[in-house]
């Protein structure tokens, strides 16, 4: 998130920047943030710092992590009077390891402009360091952000929606328009809130059965479950969970999705069993 500030750069469409520079809308983003002193803020994408001059003037540390090389002296000089507690990470976000800032005590809180071509990849990312993160607050394309916030039968429920909120809780806060940025989007843009859960709501036996009882429904999301998990449950399997194999995917809810893949997960394993006895 950042505005134009002495150091011109170009921004650059194949790390989807678009740079924020209305001062308005910086201060309600930070309102919203309520920094205060000694906490762990890192933030992602700080293109030129407007952001992380608010933050930073506040916190008086943070790490950033920036992945376009020739907007890190821009920040650097922009940023020259915080040089000691700024902490300039020059990698992907995609691939960074969050926990290696990890503080001593407490939690950390992430922040971001999250380009628009990865956000999703990113989101995933961030959700596997849950217990790292006390909160996110994340600029986004406003349909990621509804996604993200949908419930069961809305036309925008589905993966993103059902992951995200089994880790957190989904704070959708204010909308955005591209006339913010430079250059501006062709949408609209929102600030979300992410509170990760101290506990989680529906825990699991398994993540990664969840994951795939989640993305094998909603791969034909027209059709009903009977389709759709056809390859991970026989329909009369739906039913001694009390769902009904003639619903779409988007009509269950996180907690039918978490008795589905448990399901899932305990028959694999029952089969896994078989197939060792029948071996030893």
């Amino acid at each position: 998130m950042s505005r134009n500030k002495p150091g011109f750069h170009k921004a650059r469409k194949r790390f989807g920047q678009n740079f924020l520079h209305d001062q308005g809308t910086i201060g309600r983003i930070i309102r919203a943030i309520n920094p205060t002193l000694g906490q762990h803020i890192v933030e992602i994408g700080p293109g030129m710092g407007a952001l992380t001059e608010e933050l930073i003037s506040v916190t008086q540390a943070m790490d950033v992590v920036e992945l376009d090389r020739d907007l890190i002296p821009i920040l650097r000089t922009n940023l020259f009077r915080f040089e000691q507690g700024l902490r300039i990470h020059e990698a992907d976000a995609l691939k960074f390891d969050f926990a290696s800032l990890k503080p001593e005590e407490g939690k950390l809180r992430v922040v971001g402009n999250l380009p628009y071509n990865i956000s999703t990849p990113l989101i995933f990312h961030l959700l596997s360091y849950h217990g790292l993160f006390a909160d996110m607050h994340f600029m986004l394309q406003k349909e990621v952000v509804d996604r993200m916030a949908a419930g069961p039968g809305d036309n925008n429920y589905g993966r993103l929606s059902i992951m995200t909120q089994y880790f957190c809780a989904v704070q959708p806060l204010f909308i955005v328009g591209p006339e913010s940025f430079n250059p501006p989007p062709k949408v609209d843009s929102a600030i979300v809130r992410l509170v990760p859960h101290d506990t989680l709501p529906h825990p699991a036996q398994s993540l990664d059965a969840l994951d795939r009882t989640v993305r094998t429904a909603f791969s034909q999301r027209r059709k009903t479950l009977r389709n759709t998990l056809k390859p991970l449950l026989h329909p009369e399997q739906i039913s001694s969970l009390g769902i009904d194999p003639g619903l779409r995917p988007e009509n269950l809810s996180l907690k039918d999705y978490v008795a589905l893949s448990d399901l899932y997960f305990q028959l694999g394993n029952a089969n896994q069993d078989d197939a060792d006895d029948l071996h030893s």
